[in-house]
């Protein structure tokens, strides 16, 4: 049984892909879980202090992973153009 033997381009698109779809299930599920604390979760009128620590780790967490998946998929096509077979 012959295996098909990937090219580098077509390994380079796999991985790229697996990525870009793990940023993003890591992207979703953080928004909900903020929607959900946000939404069905009853709060004091003060804020906890384990609100805010949390609010101040996933911050910057959702905006490191929005920005690396958007510069992921954004720069993806800019590098490797096919080559003409001549």
């Amino acid at each position: 049984m012959a295996r098909h033997k990937y090219s580098n381009e077509e390994i380079k698109a796999r991985m790229i892909f697996l990525v870009a779809i793990s940023l993003s299930f890591c992207f979703v599920g953080s928004i909900f879980t903020l929607l959900y604390g946000l939404l069905f979760v009853t709060q004091p009128m003060d804020q906890a202090p384990n609100d805010a620590a949390a609010w101040e780790i996933l911050t910057p967490m959702v905006l490191f992973i929005t920005g690396g998946l958007s510069g992921l998929l954004a720069g993806n096509g800019l590098k490797d153009k096919p080559k003409e077979s001549q």
